[in-house]
């Protein structure tokens, strides 16, 4: 490759990246469903920026990919400040807090992503910060230990979490505004492909953008990734536009199947169905049986297989539902969990059945 060849090389690389960056919106007028969470935030932060003082403290809950991180930035740019973004894992010791609270400027967005995850000495340390806008620094150990005060600039926090019940009592207290996440529809998620589309130039058809809607499991992360490998299939064994037909096929390369399901959904339930007769069956198991870590197994999949109706939890362990025997084609044997469900199991209106 020469110098020149390099150069546009890397320019478009970056180029790429930056289109990436500008699916996601920036203001609350682009953030696409969630509409009663859109309602309140704005209500929360004209409120704010009309008495001058920096809003409540955010709690954002849901699924991964449903846009909480895109909601914190929303939030500093409706307010016009600055924002600082970490997360709970990274914040080990109180002073690491400590070090972000006081570098804050005046009615800066403090963002922690999985706040859950946090620290226990860093969460004690963020109940003062939160509340009175200052912390307690100790420095030296044993009977000559001091606390300095230390004053911290008024700030709003958004924390963000996949679970919420696993945040304590105190935490969530101190947030005055709490929001959960919903998935969103395919007719939601299908507008929202072909806003992404017209960003990224890629020209899609209504049937086409309507496809990968229905195969994005309700979560906006995941429609934009589809987005972008069916727009690669396009380029490269197509005309370029993104079709009904391209679709199909690009989504059948990456072994996404008509309800979403990927390489490892249909591991599982291949192995409860196959293996395990429907179940139930152990969640480590299960995870043995796919080659994966019961973390995975719980966190990744189930999710979703549960509210597909296509996995039940159950005090002895997981079965596969009527419904996931006949989305592998199987005939389902008599007495199978979940019977009376419907073989097409409704994703988005909360009608499919939980154990």
């Amino acid at each position: 490759m020469t110098d020149h060849e390099g150069l546009v090389s890397a320019y478009a690389s970056d180029a790429e990246l930056d289109a990436e960056a500008t699916v996601r919106p920036k203001r609350l007028a682009e953030f696409i469903a969630q509409h009663r969470v859109r309602d309140q935030l704005d209500l929360l932060l004209r409120g704010a920026m009309g008495r001058g003082t920096p809003p409540d403290h955010i709690l954002l809950s849901g699924p991964p990919g449903l846009g909480k991180t895109t909601l914190a930035n929303i939030v500093a740019a409706e307010l016009g400040a600055g924002i600082r973004v970490t997360s709970g894992p990274a914040i080990e010791r109180s002073g690491d807090l400590a070090a972000i609270l006081t570098s804050l400027g005046e009615g800066d967005v403090l963002f922690i992503d999985e706040i859950h995850r946090i620290a226990k000495p860093a969460e004690e340390l963020l109940y003062s910060a939160m509340e009175d806008f200052r912390v307690d620094v100790i420095v030296g150990k044993g009977p000559g230990a001091t606390a300095i005060p230390l004053d911290v600039e008024p700030f709003t926090l958004v924390g963000a979490t996949t679970r919420s019940g696993l945040l304590t009592g105190p935490m969530r207290d101190r947030f005055g505004f709490v929001a959960h996440l919903d998935f969103y529809t395919p007719a939601e998620l299908d507008v929202l492909i072909q806003r992404s589309a017209r960003i990224l130039r890629v020209p899609v058809t209504e049937d086409g953008s309507a496809e990968i809607a229905g195969r994005s499991r309700g979560t906006p992360r995941i429609a934009n990734r589809l987005l972008r490998r069916v727009r690669d299939f396009a380029e490269v064994r197509a005309d370029g536009t993104v079709t009904l037909e391209t679709a199909r096929a690009a989504l059948h390369v990456y072994d996404v199947d008509e309800l979403g399901l990927d390489r490892l959904d249909k591991a599982v339930l291949t192995a409860l169905v196959d293996s395990f007769r429907g179940g139930p069956v152990g969640l480590s198991t299960l995870a043995v049986a796919v080659g994966e870590q019961p973390d995975t197994v719980e966190e990744v999949c189930e999710p979703f297989l549960v509210r597909a109706g296509l996995l039940a939890r159950t005090p002895r362990g997981r079965v596969a539902t009527e419904a996931a025997w006949r989305h592998l084609g199987r005939t389902p044997p008599n007495g199978t969990f979940g019977a009376a469900m419907p073989s097409t199991p409704d994703l988005f209106s909360g009608g499919s059945q939980e154990v």
